[in-house]
């Protein structure tokens, strides 16, 4: 419940919660790794504001590592999977905005996001890898592990060369290593299509105006 409390003669309420902010203006914020929970709220956030408004874009902010973070595995790639499959369900545009990193998997639903819309800050870190496997156990299930980590690679890969416009032969040879992309590089590469620069910006190409309109800066 929000208390509203005085100031002088005029009655006002505090400011909004981050949440709440969020939500008034349609922006899902992406900005952990890629762990059961995390992917649980976002795709209750897409879902919600789906049924709030479906004909308004949802944004889609980025600064996560993926299901990893300094090496060490944290989540599954079907983790990124789940929320790629809702971002193609739901019926608004999803338009992407990494503010951060997008690494891996999150590098995926960077690319996912509405073509023409697809961008990231000036200052951002943008890079693709194919999954890391953690085996132990039975000689079997160590088998079905390996199995399974390379059918996930595949579809990557697929998933990959469908938004970015590459062939899998490509995206197979690249991931193979981290490969790393600065903003300009990645529109190159095909991930995104712009990058945002501020209004003094030299290289402002008057994508700012459409951050105004939609009243998110």
């Amino acid at each position: 419940q929000v208390i509203p409390f005085t100031q002088g003669t005029a009655w006002e309420q505090p400011p909004p919660d981050l949440a709440s902010y969020l939500y008034k203006n349609r922006i899902v914020y992406l900005g952990m790794s890629l762990v059961p929970s995390v992917t649980e709220l976002i795709l209750a956030e897409f879902l919600y504001l789906q049924y709030e408004d479906a004909d308004k874009p949802i944004y889609l902010y980025i600064n996560s590592t993926g299901t990893t973070k300094g090496g060490e595995k944290l989540g599954y790639e079907t983790e990124a999977f789940a929320i790629y499959d809702v971002m193609r369900y739901v019926k608004p545009p999803i338009f992407t905005l990494c503010v951060g990193n997008a690494w891996g998997e999150a590098a995926l639903l960077l690319a996912a996001g509405a073509k023409g819309n697809r961008s990231a800050l000036p200052s951002s870190t943008i890079m693709i890898k194919q999954p890391i496997g953690r085996f132990q156990g039975q000689a079997t299930d160590v088998e079905l592990a390996r199995k399974e980590i390379k059918n996930i690679k595949a579809e990557l890969v697929n998933l990959y060369a469908k938004h970015i416009g590459k062939s899998p032969e490509q995206i197979e040879a690249d991931i193979r290593r981290p490969k790393y992309f600065s903003p300009s590089e990645a529109v190159e590469y095909g991930i995104i299509d712009k990058v945002l620069y501020n209004e003094r910006g030299t290289e402002d190409r008057g994508v700012v105006s459409d951050l105004k309109k939609a009243q998110l800066i």
